[in-house]
């Protein structure tokens, strides 16, 4: 199919090379240029407009609502080109912007699915994404040879619904963390190895083992998912759950520590979020106003 990608970041890009070596046509647009030539697939289009034209599926893959709006309704914006093709709106952004943009394009005469997925790089280039797709059944079912080629497709229900699950899912995964973090640094003060520790721990939450140099011998990088981007989402998930009267005080609490730990080590992994218990001289230190 040719696939048009709008953000080619490292989920974005690792999903061009996917497609490509699937052996979709594509078109690649990002903000700064250089960065979509990079990859060495496709061609490289100047607007979002000029990406969705000849596509049959436009993917966006954006840093956040703001972005995706940007390249949606901008005045060269892909809603200027929509005739037919399937938009999937795959940014982790709140569900707020996907029910803004869904009836746009659907009046502009193509289709839109919301399609945000669980898991990082390394689960794109082995085509081992969880993708959370939510819209009209018709749109996914056109959609599902492009999205099957990077996962496993779950339906979720209408739009709105994808985007909601997926900020439950990164509240888990913030959280936990943090406290992997914490009981790892608890553990070593009386006196435990760090590895048992982690290991015990990891047989509860195995996710924490795609991290385990971080959380072990605090090597922050390769960055997978950055801290300051964990940050960005916990804090949409609170304000989603908080306008819907949810009380959520342990995703308040995580969302402080990441925050905290933002002022230093944004830009690293989200394991980063170790820094707040490690010795003063590399860390802010957890302060009783963290809890």
């Amino acid at each position: 199919m040719r696939v048009a990608v709008l953000g080619t970041g490292k989920m974005g890009g690792a999903m061009a090379r996917r497609l490509e070596a699937e052996g979709h046509e594509l078109t690649l647009w990002n903000r700064t240029r250089e960065r979509a030539e990079a990859l060495r697939v496709g061609r490289v289009a100047a607007t979002p407009a000029e990406a969705a034209a000849s596509a049959d599926i436009v993917i966006s893959m954006l840093t956040d609502a703001d972005a995706v709006r940007a390249a949606y309704l901008g005045e060269k914006g892909v809603l200027k080109a929509a005739r037919g093709q399937v938009f999937i709106e795959m940014s982790t952004a709140g569900p707020d912007v996907a029910k803004e943009l869904a009836p746009l394009i659907e009046r502009a005469g193509a289709q839109f699915v919301e399609a945000p997925v669980l898991g990082s790089v390394g689960a794109v280039e082995s085509g081992n994404l969880i993708v959370l797709a939510a819209g009209r059944e018709e749109a996914i079912e056109r959609a599902r040879p492009v999205l099957q080629a990077l996962g496993e497709v779950r339906r979720v229900g209408d739009i709105g619904s994808a985007a909601s699950l997926k900020l439950v899912a990164n509240s888990m995964l913030a959280s936990v963390s943090a406290l992997a973090a914490e009981l790892l640094a608890a553990g070593a003060s009386v006196g435990l190895n760090r590895e048992e520790v982690f290991w015990v721990i990891a047989r509860i939450a195995p996710v924490l083992n795609q991290r385990k140099a971080g959380f072990v011998e605090h090597r922050y990088e390769p960055v997978t998912f950055a801290l300051r981007d964990a940050v960005k989402d916990v804090r949409l998930a609170l304000d989603l759950f908080e306008r819907n009267g949810s009380t959520t005080p342990l995703t308040a609490a995580t969302k402080g520590l990441y925050e905290r730990a933002a002022q230093v080590a944004g830009d690293l992994d989200m394991s980063a979020i170790s820094t707040l218990y490690e010795r003063k001289d590399r860390a802010l230190g957890p302060g009783p106003s963290s809890m």
